[in-house]
């Protein structure tokens, strides 16, 4: 099944993971697990600020259309779908015409707080960061506050543009791992 929604997402950069796990843990939020995650990024020919995502998890693999609307906390339209396996979605993708802009992993922690999915990011190349996608912007905002995170210390920038922060053009790098 594939759904289109708004993300509704916002980040904190720079941070310290045993420290927001502590406050994670206070705050009452629910650990449900740690993984490798790798994905293939493609680009759209003559769609610029959209791309096409094959991520796996560890446990699934999805193929998601991701569109860049602004740069908002409700800034980003994903059309996503579960795929039965990463690499022969990759060979047909490949057979369509589509090839990698780039291959990249991260580690992840997540965590539900509040009814938001709140995950501790580990990119190669840059500090972690913290996100937080909830139902709405209110509510990203609520459990950030209930980590004691205010408003102001969050971005809703995407890893290309977090990765520029740092003074990386993460287009630049095709194979992006922690090797």
């Amino acid at each position: 099944m594939s759904t289109t929604a708004i993300e509704f997402e916002a980040k904190a950069l720079g941070i310290d993971p045993d420290e927001i796990r502590a406050r994670l843990l206070a705050a009452g939020a629910e650990h449900t697990g740690d993984r490798l995650q790798r994905r293939y990024v493609y680009d759209i020919p003559g769609g610029p600020g959209t791309w096409v995502r094959l991520r796996a998890n560890g446990e699934t693999a999805t193929l998601c259309v991701k569109e860049i609307l602004s740069d908002a906390i409700d800034g980003v339209r994903e059309t996503e779908t579960t795929v039965g396996d990463f690499d022969a979605t990759h060979a047909i993708l490949g057979k369509l015409g589509y090839l990698p802009k780039a291959y990249q992993e991260n580690r992840r922690s997540s965590w539900t707080l509040l009814g938001a999915a709140v995950e501790i990011d580990h990119w190669p190349l840059i500090p972690p960061y913290l996100e937080i996608e909830g139902t709405s912007g209110e509510h990203v905002h609520e459990v950030a506050a209930a980590l004691g995170l205010p408003a102001h210390e969050l971005t809703s920038e995407n890893t290309t543009a977090v990765y520029r922060r740092y003074g990386i053009d993460l287009d630049t790098i095709p194979r992006l791992t922690f090797e």
